[in-house]
């Protein structure tokens, strides 16, 4: 019997032991858009055999695991809230080597983590073929474009199981509030090196996680994040260089400013518990925000309006693990 697309279902849950397979519930699906899975990915070995006539060898795969990327809506927990505050794909932030802990301010932090202990278990069905992952772990990035839904874009690689028929879980979705569209309305606080005054119309980061799959011999196979190098780009209208008033911005002569870091922070959402603030740093102090360095900036253009497009990278402290925070509340 044909297989409906329409009809999927993915759940991810946190795993109690490392690569052993902790299997997602109901309560552990997941709303998702761009749902992709690679069930079966390998280094392709070939023999190469040497004969006296045309034709391919043999190829055996080594390696075998699985990759699966989604998007979620970044959006709060909205209603049926538990007491951290954490959105129900909170466990796939912390499996992209974060940590999630709650505030005294009733806020959930995400902030980075090098020792990259959490891994998940996904469970992905589709029309009654259902396909298991363990040990997984991954990368993510987030887009935002004004009049659109911002979203938070997960890759995970995980340790492949064989699939199996199985009814679907029936999905009890909760934690993931409906999302506000990223305009002037909804999103606030807009602040980057300093300047409060200028108007943006993208923003985009990535995690920019080495994650690599490695099964050597007297092993197990496992999933590891090897480094983190948090980059992105925020594009802004351009103005004059010293227009007066508040847009007053020489972006220029800031990129070119050789080991001064400054602070990029805005706020998505208006309700309580439907509000993300992604700052560059750690909330402590002016200091500990200031972790942008900025790139090469170039000229855009929209609706016929000169734009500023302006790469970043994340520094972390000699304290390390600070360049970024995600704040749900």
């Amino acid at each position: 019997m044909a297989l409906l697309t329409r009809k999927r279902v993915i759940a991810v849950l946190k795993e109690s032991t490392a690569g052993t397979y902790n299997a997602p519930q109901a309560a552990n699906c997941l709303l998702v858009r761009d749902l992709s899975i690679t069930p079966q990915e390998s280094d392709v070995v070939s023999r190469d055999l040497v004969r006296p006539y045309f034709g391919a060898s043999e190829q055996l795969q080594a390696n075998t695991r699985v990759s699966c990327t989604f998007s979620v809506e970044m959006a709060g927990v909205g209603a049926g809230i538990d007491a951290d505050l954490a959105p129900n794909y909170g466990e796939c932030i912390e499996a992209c080597g974060f940590t999630g802990e709650s505030t005294d301010d009733a806020k959930h932090l995400f902030i980075p983590n090098s020792t990259v202990a959490t891994t998940v278990s996904i469970l992905y069905n589709i029309d009654g073929v259902q396909h298991t992952v363990k040990g997984a772990k991954g990368s993510f990035s987030i887009t935002c474009g004004v009049g659109e839904i911002p979203t938070i874009d997960f890759t995970f690689t995980g340790v492949y199981i064989a699939p199996s028929d199985a009814t679907a879980l029936t999905p009890s979705y909760n934690k993931q509030a409906d999302p506000v569209l990223f305009d002037n309305g909804n999103t606030t606080n807009f602040k980057i090196f300093g300047e409060t005054g200028l108007q943006m119309s993208s923003f985009s980061l990535d995690i920019g996680n080495e994650v690599v799959y490695r099964e050597l011999v007297g092993g197990s196979p496992e999933v590891l994040i090897t480094n983190r190098n948090i980059t992105g780009s925020v594009t802004v209208e351009a103005v004059n260089l010293a227009s007066g008033g508040s847009q007053q911005w020489n972006p220029f002569a800031a990129a070119l400013a050789d080991g001064t870091l400054g602070e990029i922070s805005f706020t998505h959402g208006t309700t309580t518990l439907n509000k993300v603030t992604i700052q560059s740093g750690l909330v402590a102090s002016q200091t500990t925000k200031d972790r942008c360095d900025l790139g090469a900036i170039s000229y855009g253009e929209e609706d016929g309006i000169a734009m500023w497009e302006v790469p970043y990278t994340m520094i972390p402290t000699t304290a390390g693990n600070d360049e970024l925070s995600l704040i749900f509340e």
